[in-house]
């Protein structure tokens, strides 16, 4: 019975300037998490000095066009994801497309509940920031990931190169509707 009252104490909420630091720290922990085991250690650490320290997690929070989205439990963070309007590929074929950037679940919190939770607060702000699809790249060799994003409603559409540290690797494209049509998680 504690998962539950753990799990009904989640809040869902965007982030603010001084939660940089403790995203920064969640970010790169849940990185490291999901794709050391199958990448070079000097690949894991070049991607996470560039994309997960406080000063760019601060930049990123205070992007009008990102939104960063949080759950904690208390002061501890256990998921976040970020959306953002930018240049979507040629696949993407939707209308006014935002995409779904970063969404990570801390590990002891996987398979809890989380990640439809963040999903539905993630399809409420894309759609704030003017979306009507909302696409996002996965790793290929991330099945659990991919399985999570197609019982969500997206459907792949095509790949594109992501490059941890210096390993170019493919990540496939998924889109999925953000109108009343659109199947949620």
């Amino acid at each position: 019975m504690a998962v539950m009252t753990e799990a009904s104490s989640l809040v869902t909420r965007l982030a603010s300037a001084t939660d940089a630091e403790a995203l920064a720290d969640l970010a790169a922990r849940a990185f490291r998490d999901t794709f050391a085991a199958d990448n070079r250690p000097e690949d894991i650490a070049l991607h996470v000095a560039r994309s997960f320290g406080p000063a760019q997690q601060r930049a990123e929070i205070g992007d009008s066009a990102v939104r960063t989205v949080l759950v904690e439990l208390g002061a501890r963070l256990v998921a976040y994801a970020q959306v953002r309007k930018s240049s979507a590929p040629p696949c993407v074929q939707g209308s006014r497309p935002v995409e779904l950037w970063r969404f990570y679940i801390d590990q002891p919190w996987i398979g809890r509940g989380v990640a439809q939770r963040l999903m539905e607060t993630v399809c409420s702000e894309a759609q704030g920031l003017g979306g009507e699809t909302l696409w996002l790249g996965v790793w290929e060799r991330n099945p659990r990931a991919l399985a999570f994003y197609s019982k969500c409603g997206f459907v792949d559409v095509g790949a594109h190169v992501f490059a941890v540290g210096e390993d170019e690797q493919t990540d496939r494209i998924m889109v999925r509707g953000l109108g009343t049509e659109a199947q949620g998680p």
